[in-house]
């Protein structure tokens, strides 16, 4: 998926290899990578393709897509999607049908998951061309960083942002090599608890927990 967002790490930039291994492109850049996710049943009707008409059809089409793509990117760490070119991904093109969904009908699903705060514009607003993709949403990192700081006894030391993205303590949790900004995004909400402190300058980013 092009060169959609790796340029967008506020993080040194030693992390942003995390940020652009977590696109729809490397996920999608080969049929193999694809194959080993399963998907839904929907995935195979051409009806699933075409917008209905039909209100209570039409949620329930936008909670399908909404479900594919979140199951998508869980099962491949993707973070970001960048809306110019998903409809040339495997996501959201299926090749043994020649079906597709468009961009405005991708977009439509991506307002829905926004709405439901699954999805979020990067770099905020209502519009754009890359959208986070909350396959868990910020406060649910939150707990995840919280019990893994818990565990390895680091309260009241210092991490940096690099260390939680890319470093050996991290490693076999979810929080390894996940996108730097949407880590950021939980560490607000730790903050906003009390039970953090973020410091440093964008290339030098760390955090005390309390």
């Amino acid at each position: 998926m092009a060169t959609a967002t790796a340029s967008t790490n506020p993080s040194a930039s030693a992390s942003t290899p995390s940020a652009s291994a977590s696109t729809l492109a490397s996920a999608s850049a080969s049929a193999s990578a694809s194959a080993s996710f399963a998907f839904p049943r929907e995935y195979h009707f051409p009806a699933f393709y075409t917008r209905q008409t039909n209100l209570t059809t039409l949620h329930a089409q936008r909670t399908k897509w909404s479900a594919l793509i979140l199951a998508y990117a869980r099962h491949h760490r993707i973070f970001r999607l960048a809306l110019s070119s998903a409809a040339d991904t495997d996501l959201f093109f299926n090749r043994r049908l020649d079906r597709r969904l468009n961009a405005d009908d991708i977009r439509d699903v991506v307002d829905f998951m926004r709405k439901d705060g699954r999805a979020e514009y990067v770099g905020g607003g209502s519009s754009g061309d890359v959208v986070f993709l909350f396959w868990r949403k910020p406060d649910e990192w939150a707990g995840l960083v919280e019990t893994y700081v818990d565990q390895s006894g680091q309260k009241g030391s210092v991490l940096t942002v690099y260390e939680l993205v890319e470093g050996d303590g991290t490693k076999g949790t979810d929080i390894h090599g996940m996108d730097t900004e949407v880590l950021l995004k939980a560490l607000n909400v730790i903050v906003k608890r009390g039970k953090a402190q973020i410091f440093g300058q964008d290339d030098s980013l760390g955090v005390k927990f309390f």
